[in-house]
């Protein structure tokens, strides 16, 4: 017997699990047989076509067959029992989304190169939260920001990587949006930060923070690089307001809801505020959070009425902040190995700058390679790399 496969991704909506639900299958009867019947699962039989050698053929439909463990089972010349069988695993999607927050407006080259190495040896999309003080900087040459603009879009035409948006509100940029920069609600300094870099993005009353959106949108088009429709707050201070005004703004999904354990290397630094902000806002986040409709009264709420606008946590965190072992972790606490439910999501990254490691390079490569160990493509698994827009579609329509 063969061509039942070990796995069967079930289609949610989203381009990743876009897939034919068939299966053709070969099987070698008793001797004598006339005619082979198959059966998947609940479904009706169906009759396989017999070949010059022997063996019988078919396709085999799996559409609507439920999660779990399921049969596929063959009788000749209509018995009652079964001469052959086997079973597959029907499960929902494991999204593994591998996203970059642009916490400076020109990550370098080495950082760069680090993302086209994970393109080069991984089957992954990824979403980049970009930083449009890029294009705002005074410190960054109007050739260095065309060359970022034209990297990006060969990431998105390329790869398949979605550009969304991603918000430090460093004075550079605020100012050239027409507004008064902040600087007294610091994150990490108790004086002040005159750059803006660590200001609370919520220091912004909603009607700023809708001008902002809409500067970095102009900003991206003048480069070509779409409308971003996702986003993550810099330093994760997102609030209820923040997402009321991304919602009027035609966002489809956030993640800015923080596994914040995972930060305690923040703890105490400064006036310490990123860390306890973090505690205190996304409380009820950790390792197995998964994504859920934003309630109109409460950010860590599902209750009705919601907003358009789908949060995915941040419950992988990034690589700045855990080990690849780590992660692994993470990645096992939210898939126990047998067929899902329902989509389930690991939504992990890493901070592009001047400063990554080739240490931080390297956890990257063997966790993704951890990952790839489970592919749904490879029929290793229901592991399945996505950007996050594709991700909000999945769980719209389940």
């Amino acid at each position: 017997m063969s061509g039942v496969p070990a796995w069967s991704v079930i289609p949610d909506g989203s381009h990743a699990t876009r897939s034919r639900e068939v299966m053709t299958v070969t099987v070698a009867a008793p001797a004598g047989t006339r005619v082979v019947d198959a059966w998947v699962a609940d479904l009706p039989p169906v009759r396989l076509g017999a070949a010059d050698d022997g063996t019988f053929i078919g396709t085999l439909s799996t559409a609507g067959v439920a999660p779990g463990v399921q049969p596929v089972v063959f009788a000749a010349d209509g018995a009652e029992i079964a001469f052959a069988g086997t079973t597959f695993q029907r499960s929902y999607a494991y999204y593994v989304m591998v996203s970059t927050d642009w916490d400076f407006s020109d990550p370098g080259d080495y950082s760069l190169h680090i993302v086209d190495s994970l393109h080069a040896n991984h089957p992954i999309v990824m979403t980049d939260f970009v930083g449009p003080y890029s294009f705002t900087d005074p410190a960054v040459s109007d050739d260095r920001r065309a060359f970022l603009a034209t990297w990006l879009r060969a990431e998105r035409d390329g790869h398949g990587d979605e550009l969304g948006l991603h918000i430090h509100p460093y004075c550079n940029f605020v100012t050239d949006a027409g507004l008064t920069c902040i600087t007294d609600r610091s994150t990490v300094y108790a004086a002040g930060d005159t750059t803006g870099y660590t200001i609370e993005l919520d220091a912004y009353p909603p009607d700023q923070l809708a001008v902002l959106l809409d500067h970095a949108a102009d900003l991206f088009a003048q480069r070509g690089l779409g409308h971003p429709t996702v986003f993550r707050a810099g330093g994760w201070t997102a609030t209820l307001d923040t997402m009321m005004v991304l919602a009027a703004k035609g966002y489809v999904a956030e993640s800015s809801a923080l596994n914040w354990a995972h930060i305690n290397s923040w703890k105490g630094v400064g006036n310490g505020v990123l860390y306890d902000w973090n505690m205190q806002h996304w409380a009820p986040i950790d390792d197995t959070s998964q994504p859920y409709d934003i309630s109109q009264s409460d950010v860590l709420s599902d209750s009705a009425p919601t907003l358009p606008l789908l949060e995915v946590p941040d419950n992988g965190v990034m690589m700045d902040y855990v080990s690849d072992k780590q992660l692994e972790h993470i990645f096992d606490e939210n898939w126990t190995g047998g067929p899902l439910a329902t989509p389930t999501t690991l939504m992990m990254g890493f901070h592009p700058s001047t400063t990554l490691t080739p240490a931080i390079g390297s956890e990257l490569d063997r966790f993704l390679t951890y990952a790839d160990g489970h592919l749904a493509t490879n029929d290793l698994g229901p592991v399945v790399y996505a950007n996050l827009s594709d991700v909000s579609i999945a769980f719209s329509s389940h």
